[in-house]
């Protein structure tokens, strides 16, 4: 665990001072990537963003920034109880390994029991059948964003704007 704060420490927080001091802010990716023929799931969190305890709502989103070696692609994970950042990636390339990477160093930084639920926008990484596949086994509950509406996933968004 204590790598992951190191490296948050060293890697994100430095990155987001920079951007917040040249006033360039990450953009979010709006409708990117969301034309696709996936199964799309309920919107279980129906913008019920007080949670009364930690592991049991997690939200996600993803976030592009503009680097001098090309694009980056950022996805994290929020707590929604602590409102904490639980897991994150970075890559490249916007693919589902860039969510199932954030996934699973949230699931092994905090094993949360079944039940829980995940919320994310209705992009095509979180409505993979792989995504969908490991929120199944390790026994979570989908929840997706209504079509056009980022206020449903307001908290996640948010993380982004400086």
């Amino acid at each position: 665990m204590l790598h992951y704060i190191v490296c948050f420490s060293y890697v994100i927080y430095p990155l987001f001072l920079i951007l917040a001091y040249t006033r360039i802010y990450s953009k979010l990716i709006g409708g990117l990537y969301r034309n696709h023929d996936l199964p799309i799931k309920r919107n279980i969190l129906n913008r019920q963003f007080k949670v009364s305890q930690p592991n049991k709502v997690w939200v996600s989103d993803i976030t592009y920034i503009y680097t001098k070696e090309g694009w980056l692609y950022l996805a994290i994970i929020i707590d929604l109880y602590g409102r904490k950042v639980v897991g994150w990636s970075m890559n490249e390339r916007i693919t589902k390994e860039l969510v199932l990477e954030a996934l699973e160093m949230a699931i092994n930084r905090r094993k949360p029991a079944r039940g829980l639920i995940f919320h994310s926008d209705r992009g095509s990484q979180y409505a993979s059948h792989e995504f969908q596949r490991m929120l199944w086994e390790h026994g979570f509950i989908s929840s997706m964003s209504r079509k056009g509406n980022c206020w449903d996933n307001a908290v996640s968004e948010s993380f982004f704007q400086l």
